[in-house]
């Protein structure tokens, strides 16, 4: 019967893991750790209602303290973390899916608050971010960050390697590495926010030394075949942006392609806004520079979805908010049947309400 559905919903190999389609959830932050960072048993229940999806990129997950800037968001540095996490991956896993982590530092984009002992974010250089911090006590300015030394940053590559071997030990499928929306990786490759001076800065080979660093690291641990990495080339997500954004992406993702990681999860457009910006280069092409597997994300409908794959210009296609509300997304889409809307005053922080309790399509009460 596969073979009369939209190549959406067929199978595909994601490397050596097998995928049951080309949906997958993109990573989500919910803000609903506990005071450890720890998942919580809503978290299990949550990634276990939606293991229909052929891929689940968990929520972004700090690899270290340092690496926290947003309240309530987990982590994947300490032992009680990788056992709460185990016990998502073996949900998900006894439903019949496939999860990978996504390795997250945010870099500038935190608060004392979030940080241990109150210290300052660092960053690539110490330029405070125009964007409001989301602190236990709500919304705070950020503030100017404290630039890295060079000697720092071998450790902070050692922060992704230890996290990337915690995922493993926490059951895992693989790892996305957050290189997108204004975080740590990103702030380093965007010439707005990196002014160094030293070989991490300047010129586009000097400011990808280091995120290749980071995904070198990584794959030491699983392979480049169990690995993946996010991007959002053009958008202007945490006051990020570059003098020649082409020029860089298409560096980057060819050093990328040479690693030969299995996908690249590219955000089309600006994060939550326009698929294409006025005055941008179209990072669709980027596909062509890039030798796996290619996940198109941003607003795609179950038509543009459908149409992409058929036409070869995304491999698979991530979906973010229609799964908050649609656990069940994947058979929602099969049957083009409409979607949940999502309540947003829960989307970020709380308990189970807005987050284990939308209905699946069997649930739902008949209409009249």
């Amino acid at each position: 019967m596969s073979e009369t559905l939209p190549k959406l919903f067929q199978p595909i190999d994601l490397g050596p893991v097998p995928l049951a389609n080309r949906i997958v959830m993109a990573p989500l932050t919910r803000s609903r750790a506990d005071e450890d960072d720890a998942p919580r048993d809503w978290h299990v229940e949550y990634y276990r209602q939606r293991a229909s999806a052929g891929l689940i990129i968990a929520e972004a997950t700090q690899i270290s303290p340092q690496g926290k800037g947003y309240a309530w968001t987990p982590g994947i540095h300490s032992d009680l973390q990788v056992e709460r996490w185990r016990a998502v991956t073996d949900a998900v896993h006894d439903a019949g899916g496939k999860i990978v982590l996504q390795l997250w530092h945010v870099g500038r984009i935190s608060h004392p608050d979030l940080q241990p002992n109150g210290q300052l974010p660092v960053a690539p250089s110490p330029i405070k971010p125009d964007v409001k911090a989301f602190t236990e006590d709500g919304f705070k300015d950020a503030v100017e960050p404290r630039g890295l030394s060079a000697d720092e940053l071998p450790d902070i590559v050692d922060d992704y390697r230890k996290a990337a071997a915690n995922a493993q030990r926490a059951g895992f499928d693989g790892v996305e590495i957050h290189s997108a929306n204004g975080y740590l990786l990103d702030q380093f490759l965007r010439d707005k926010t990196n002014k160094r001076h030293d070989t991490y800065g300047g010129s586009i080979d000097n400011r990808m030394r280091f995120p290749l660093q980071v995904v070198d690291a990584v794959v030491d641990v699983w392979g480049p075949e169990r690995v993946g990495i996010r991007i959002s080339p053009v958008s202007p997500a945490n006051d990020i942006a570059d003098s020649d954004p082409e020029m860089l992406f298409r560096a980057y993702v060819r050093e990328l392609s040479e690693r030969r990681l299995v996908y690249l999860h590219v955000i089309e457009g600006e994060t939550r806004g326009a698929r294409q910006p006025d005055g941008q280069f179209d990072v669709t092409t980027l596909k062509r520079d890039f030798s796996g597997l290619y996940i198109g994300n941003n607003g795609y409908t179950r038509e543009l979805a459908i149409s992409a794959v058929e036409e070869e210009k995304a491999d698979l296609v991530a979906f973010g908010r229609p799964f908050i509300s649609n656990p069940d997304l994947v058979e929602r889409l099969k049957r083009n049947a409409p979607l949940a809307e999502p309540d947003q005053a829960t989307f970020y922080g709380g308990d189970e309400h807005g987050y284990t309790d939308y209905p699946t399509l069997s649930a739902e009460p008949a209409s009249a």
